[in-house]
């Protein structure tokens, strides 16, 4: 262990990260090995102030960061100043507004999950403004045949990401409005405002990651201006046949220009939410400052800032085109990395900043399902079963599930289906109907939701598949991740540790650093627990052939259960 003399710390150093979620914030010391040396958690409390509304207290949340930071550093039993730098990943898109000034909020945190919006959205979708922009790319569209055209005349607002929240917190609470007025505003995700409280208000930044999930950010800009910039700088004449992304861009123009670039101009004027909030967008391997030394004794580089799911992806090594990562968490968030150039969808997929480190980006394709954990909890509340472990064991108990299907839709239906007027449901109910079928029912349609984006993914970014992990807690579950393997007919790996976020930030944060050397480096740190092989049926002889009666059921049970409702 370190000593310090004479205010000097000689020691052996460590990487410090946090990964602020939904319900709890965790804080892990990583040694070079990777391996955990001390840890430390603490609950996130959600507030409920209105039906529909969900909250963050932002004072509580900054309590539970330093708590976990000084505990982990506890936990160890190393000292402050052995903590090389800072990696920090958090939840995406839950915001808050604040005076620049004093630093004061003008509300609490306005999570993703909150459907204050609702009304605004709707009215939003059934615009006349909306028409004429879903007209005019279609006819960009026909006039260019640019994929990203079709897939812009099929956008519509929705509550889970920043904007409309956003809008609503201009036009609701006067003070905010108020400060914009006189330029006192500042916005920021939750990464935007640990950054502003650990630097005493020095810093007001965010990074790619996370300001690609805001639903204000242009994820096509960063990559046509470095493309753009390719063919009619460097080469006068145009890139050369052996065409590829520039690995570097000047730094008189280059730096600056995508740092101003990333927000979209055109969804922010269409809102009517002012440019002059937004915090200005890092690389997410970035000094963004030191943590002031009256917070923990010492200034601790900050040297990442990450949006979950991303960080989740560089933690599982899926640096390669082709990579792909799983979690299954409360929800599942399959992603797939489509290397330097962003994915146009028109089913549902997600186009996401994965990171940007140097001059290279990095893209991913993201497909979501909300009823994963969730479904799993709320059967275990209506008490099929006392404890998550006895799942597996239970649906293996029958054969199958007797003919009963479960549509896990308690938040509507994502991609590819994309309709949030579905309802959640049970169908083929029978006498012989037992607790123990439900439970396997409710897990099959978990591994059929993975299977759904799976194919989705496949199509529509004709990508060659390199490799597949998976995390989260429902990854424990041997029953759904050997069914997922059967169905998607693939290897997947499931790795020894699973909080993978935490992990992806303190690799990040240690490559800015240099206490880990390269990605090649990393591969070489990353554990797996077990590799779920594809049971092929020699009956059917390709993938999933046993279960393939059973998916079509599945999905016209989907199918009955999508417009269920008169309003999402």
């Amino acid at each position: 262990m370190g000593t310090q003399r004479n205010g000097f710390c000689k020691r052996e150093s460590f990487i410090l990260s946090v990964d602020v979620g939904t319900t709890s914030i965790r804080c892990h010391v990583y040694d070079k090995s990777a391996n955990i040396r001390g840890s430390c958690s603490s609950k996130v409390s959600l507030l409920y102030p209105q039906p529909g509304w969900v909250e963050i207290d932002p004072e509580e949340l900054w309590k539970g960061f330093i708590t976990v930071v000084k505990g982990a550093v506890q936990d160890s039993g190393l000292q402050m100043c052995q903590m090389e730098g800072l990696g920090i990943s958090t939840q995406r898109a839950t915001f808050m507004t604040w005076d620049r000034n004093t630093g004061k909020p003008f509300h609490n945190f306005i999570t993703w999950q909150d459907l204050r919006a609702v009304e605004l959205a709707r009215s939003w979708n059934g615009s006349c403004t909306m028409k004429t922009v879903h007209g005019v790319m279609k006819m960009l569209h026909f006039l260019t045949r640019q994929k990203r055209f079709l897939a812009a005349s099929l956008v519509v607002f929705t509550t889970q990401h920043v904007s409309l929240r956003l809008v609503w917190a201009l036009n609701n609470i006067p003070q905010l409005r108020e400060a914009v007025e006189d330029g006192s505003c500042y916005f920021g995700t939750i990464d935007t405002w640990l950054l502003y409280k650990l630097t005493k208000g020095l810093v007001h930044a965010t990074d790619y990651s996370n300001a690609s999930a805001t639903a204000i950010f242009d994820s096509y800009q960063a990559w046509f201006f470095l493309d753009f910039h390719y063919h009619h700088s460097f080469y006068p004449s145009g890139a050369p046949p052996c065409y590829s992304r520039p690995r570097s861009v000047p730094t008189a123009l280059g730096p600056a220009l995508l740092a101003t670039m990333c927000w979209s101009g055109f969804i922010c004027s269409l809102l009517s939410i002012p440019l002059s909030i937004l915090p200005r967008v890092q690389n997410t391997s970035h000094n963004f400052g030191s943590c002031d030394p009256s917070i923990f004794g010492v200034p601790i580089p900050i040297m990442s800032v990450m949006a979950d799911q991303q960080a989740a992806m560089f933690g599982e090594c899926c640096f390669d085109t082709g990579d792909v990562k799983i979690t299954m968490g409360t929800g599942t968030f399959m992603d797939i990395n489509t290397g330097n150039k962003p994915h146009t969808s028109v089913a549902g997929l997600y186009p996401l900043v994965g990171w940007k480190i140097g001059a290279d980006i990095v893209y991913l394709a993201e497909g979501s399902a909300a009823g994963t954990g969730s479904a799993i909890k709320w059967a275990q509340d209506l008490e099929l079963f006392s404890d998550v472990k006895e799942t597996e064991t239970i649906a293996n108990s029958v054969e199958d599930s007797d003919g009963v299907y479960f549509v896990p839709s308690f938040s509507g239906l994502q991609a590819p289906l994309n309709d949030p007027k579905a309802c959640a449901s049970f169908m083929g109910l029978k006498p012989s109907t037992t607790k123990r079928h439900l439970v396997r029912a409710i897990l099959e349609s978990i591994a059929f939701r993975n299977k759904q984006l799976f194919d989705v993914m496949l199509r529509e970014t004709r990508i060659p598949i390199t490799k597949i992990r998976a995390d989260g807690g429902v990854c424990t579950n041997d029953f759904i991740m050997q069914l997922t393997a059967d169905l998607l007919g693939r290897k997947i790996a499931r790795p020894s540790h699973f909080e993978m976020s935490c992990l992806g930030a303190a690799f990040v944060a240690g490559l800015g650093t240099g206490y880990w050397r390269s990605q090649e480096d990393l591969k070489k740190l990353l554990t797996t627990d077990q590799h779920f092989l594809p049971r092929r049926s020699k009956a059917e002889g390709d993938k999933g052939g046993q279960y393939r009666a059973v998916l079509q059921s599945w999905e016209r049970a989907l199918q009955r259960s999508m417009h269920w409702y008169s309003q999402p």
